[in-house]
This record gives structure tokens, sequence and C-alpha cells, in this order.
């Protein structure tokens, strides 16, 4: 009877990218040699407020033939980027009647992947340039959330409340204006997420050096351009197909704006990629990272 294998243990992640990592533990030589497959558990952590309205994970076990550690793990089909991860392994010997020897189970470690690099929201970007569709006029943002979001910000599913804000508080030339994700959750839409900041603020600087600036008159998304005509307003411009989300990077005075009771189909899906599960099958708003 062979001899049971150690259980793997001091595990450690590196190399970390949006959608891949390195994995190495140690174990006895003699384990090394003989062991012929790798299995590793990998699920994510899960959240303290889950949204309901978010796609859920299937957790992912995989299965690898033995090789030189550290062991590379990539694939955009199960890792998510800036997401929190837990990961435990298990070595496997191969038997001749095609069962397996296996070792217990690895102490559970976390991590968390990578964001996108700059080149890979640009082929994000022009992914989604394709998909935009015609520009059509409007005049104000809005948010909907449930009441109690007003008495105290958090983040909670979209609500029976919309506080809407002329256009011109959020969207004028002191703002620039960044492209942050193309996605489509498993639906039929596209969605667009968009970052305004307001010229030299703590956000416009973050912003900078993470995502692809965009011309705030001319791009197929989110324009404010100077009216023709003195003394008129200028024309702001959004997308018609796709599903935009726009972030502004500074507290919004609701003063500026005003809230009021809506009715109907309000409760639209918040679908940001704080958590978002992407649909690695979507031809159109995929990209291949890190092959």
């Amino acid at each position: 009877m062979d001899a049971p294998l150690a259980t793997p243990c001091n595990i450690q992640i590196c190399e970390v990218t949006c959608d891949s990592f390195r994995i190495m533990w140690n174990m006895p030589p003699e384990d090394t040699a003989r062991a012929t497959h790798f299995f590793i558990d990998l699920s994510r952590k899960e959240n303290r407020h889950p949204n309901r309205f978010k796609h859920r994970d299937v957790p992912t076990k995989l299965v690898a033939k033995a090789v030189s550690l550290p062991m590379a793990v990539r694939g955009h089909w199960f890792l998510s980027p800036r997401t929190e991860y837990c990961v435990a392994v298990q070595t496997a010997v191969r038997q001749p009647d095609g069962d397996y020897l296996v070792s217990e189970w690895s102490p559970v470690v976390e991590f968390c992947t990578g964001d996108y690099a700059m080149e890979h929201l640009q082929q994000l970007l022009d992914k989604a340039n394709g998909s935009a569709g015609r520009l059509l006029r409007f005049s104000v943002f809005y948010r909907n959330q449930h009441p109690e979001y007003f008495d105290y910000v958090r983040d909670s599913p979209y609500g029976p409340l919309r506080f809407q804000i002329p256009a011109g508080h959020l969207l004028n030339p002191n703002i620039s204006l960044y492209f942050a994700d193309f996605y489509c959750m498993y639906t039929a839409y596209h969605y667009v997420v968009l970052v305004l900041a307001p010229v030299g603020t703590e956000g416009d600087n973050f912003c900078r050096t993470r995502l692809p600036r965009l011309d705030l008159a001319s791009n197929p998304f989110l324009t404010c351009t100077a009216s023709q005509r003195q003394g008129e307003e200028p024309v702001y411009c959004h997308a018609s197909d796709v599903i935009m989300e726009v972030l502004f990077t500074e507290p919004v005075n609701l003063d500026q704006g005003s809230v009021e009771q809506i009715s109907g189909h309000h409760q639209l899906m918040s679908l940001t990629t704080a958590n978002a599960k992407k649909d690695p099958s979507c031809k159109v708003c995929n990209i291949s990272v890190g092959r």
C-alpha cells in the first residue's frame, strides 16, 4: 500500500495579475517525486454585504498535471479583476486503476487579483467604441435609491427614489472624463462605466495614470459641446446603444438637484464591476489578457 501524501503547507501566491497568479507550497521531496497531479480549490471570498442582483460564482476546482513550482494559474473564465479569492491545494498520485491517492487539503489562503493594465482597458475601449451607437441629447444625470440611502449613503440596489441633477453640474470643461469598463454580465445589454473627475482633484490625479482619458467634446459615449449660439447651454449627449454607469469622484451636493418618487420599472440592476463576473463567452466585450 502506498504511503500517504503529506498535507501541502506554506502556500504562497505571487505574480498576481487581473486574471492569473502563480502558486507554490512546501511538500516533502518524496511527495514531489511521485505526485502526478495537483488539485486546486478556488472560490471567491464571501462579501459581508453581497448584492443580490450580482452574478454568483460557482467554486472552481482545477485539476492539473504536476509541474515544477511555482505553477501558473490563469483564466478569465473563472478569475475576475480586483476580486478577493480563497484557494487551497491537494497533491495526488494517479493509480493504475485510474483512482487517485490524495493528500489532505492545505490550509486556505486568501489573495486579491490585480486591476486591468492600461493596455487591457484600451482593448475594452476599442470594443466599446463599436457598440455605443448614435449620440442622443440629455439634460440631467440621475440615480435611483431607497429612501434610507439619502439618510445614510451606502451601497444598495436601485430603489424608488430618484435624485437628479442638471448635467452641467457634473459635465463641463472643468471635468476630466475617463473610460473604466465594458461588459454584459450575461444579459442582452452591454454596459459602459465612465468616471467624471474635476480637473486637478485627487480623483483626477488617481485616474490619469490608470484609465484611458476621453475627449469631452468628441467620444462615442458622453459628450459636452459648446452651443453654436451665444448664451445658450452646452449640448450634452449620451450613447444610445449601451447602458452607462457614470461615477463622479467627488461628493455631490444634494441641494444642486432634486429628489422625487418614481414608479414603474425603476429596479434596474446595479452591475458595476466592484463584484461583477463577466460573461467569458461574449465575443463583443471579452478581451484576451495575459495570453
